[in-house]
């Protein structure tokens, strides 16, 4: 009999690698991402800024921001194979973060093999991935709405190409900046679920595609990404201000969550949720497709944060990312189903700077396990292998 070695529970607590990408401070509320924080970063520098500074550990000058948009715009468009996946996906009635990770899963058709070193090549396809997660999620918005995609525009940023594609009409300004900024916000966020799962895959020496394919799989679950929906769908069921304190209280005395409030690594508000309060100001008077559930929102925070201190004080249950995520993605015009596919957008660029720092760092993330079933079994002697 060996005895068992005690681990944290889902390796909680534990350090699993080293990275210089970002770093999430739970007890002051700071995320600091390539050595800037996020309030430093989000509403000054662009998506495609900030991606430049993960991929390569710095901001980049203008000439090379403008040059990095003009070498991965080409890349938007969407193969045929793709949008043959999309289409059966969505006569299947596929969700969308399913749709995602099938179309994903198949650029590996059109994964070259760049001449020189596999950082090379990292980079090539990380270019690709970014470039067309915004096409693959438009598109499959629109045919699960039984309209035809829309292709994509070369002369516009990532976050206005992609209400472009999602409308078909030129992007108010406001709104690209709003999507941009959310972008910013959740590029990368320390060693979450999805991004965990993408550096073991990447440690295994497999494809940069493989690893990203196998972080949207570990998004789908609702305990990582599912969030923000269920936000939507707590403020459409309190419909008022007036029904939310009766509400939030009836919730919690069921021994329910209140969806957007608390996380498992900030012990104070969710500095994220600052920075999305903040476009959603920027929107209220510009471009919000629901102003009065913006006003509830405001509203319901309000009300939940006072209600949650007084019945469960000292749990430090502030907002969150997916709280005002909700609400600015609603504003921009996007359905809840989409919530989540379109923050694998953002997110799609900080999965790819892990695995790149994965395979430079070129080690395989091999922890062991505890074992607590029984020993001493034995197979009864009247089996027979021979009877097959």
């Amino acid at each position: 009999m060996f005895a068992i070695r005690s681990a944290p529970r889902g390796l909680e607590g534990v350090i699993a690698v080293q990275t210089r990408l970002s770093d999430v401070d739970g007890h002051n509320g700071l995320l600091v991402i390539g050595g800037y924080t996020l309030e430093e970063l989000a509403g000054r520098v662009t998506f495609e800024e900030a991606t430049y500074l993960l991929w390569t550990g710095r901001l980049p000058t203008l000439a090379e921001a403008e040059a990095f948009r003009q070498e991965i715009a080409p890349m938007r468009a969407m193969p045929a194979h793709v949008m043959a996946i999309l289409v059966r996906a969505a006569r299947r009635g596929a969700s969308p973060i399913d749709a995602l990770r099938m179309a994903c899963s198949s650029l590996s058709l059109d994964v070259g093999s760049p001449s020189g070193s596999s950082h090379d090549a990292d980079a090539a396809n990380a270019k690709m991935l970014l470039a067309i997660f915004p096409t693959i999620v438009a598109a499959y918005t629109r045919l699960i709405a039984g309209r035809e995609p829309i292709a994509p525009r070369l002369d516009r940023s990532l976050a206005s190409n992609f209400l472009y594609m999602l409308t078909g009409g030129e992007a108010d300004p406001i709104a690209a900046r709003a999507l941009d900024t959310y972008w910013v916000t959740v590029i990368d966020h320390g060693m979450n679920a999805s991004t965990f799962t993408a550096r073991v895959i990447a440690s295994t020496r497999a494809d940069i595609v493989s690893a990203v394919t196998g972080a949207i799989g570990a998004l789908k679950g609702p305990l990582h990404g599912g969030a923000p929906g269920p936000v939507l769908d707590m403020l459409l069921d309190i419909r008022t201000a007036e029904r939310a304190e009766r509400w939030v209280r009836g919730e919690l005395a069921a021994g329910r969550r209140i969806m957007g409030f608390g996380h498992r690594v900030y012990q104070v508000r969710d500095p994220r949720a600052d920075v999305l309060s903040r476009v959603c100001e920027e929107m209220s008077n510009a471009v919000l497709h629901d102003r009065a559930l913006f006003e509830l929102a405001r509203e319901v925070e309000s009300i939940a944060l006072r209600v949650l201190e007084e019945v469960k004080p000292g749990r430090n249950l502030r907002t969150n990312v997916e709280f005002y995520t909700a609400v600015v993605l609603q504003s921009l015009g996007l359905r809840a189903e989409t919530f989540v596919t379109t923050f694998a957008c953002g997110r799609c660029a900080g999965w790819c700077a892990h695995v790149i720092e994965q395979h430079a760092q070129d080690h395989l993330i091999r922890p062991e396990s505890g074992y607590v079933g029984p020993y001493g079994l034995t197979v009864p002697r009247d089996r027979d292998v021979s009877r097959i």
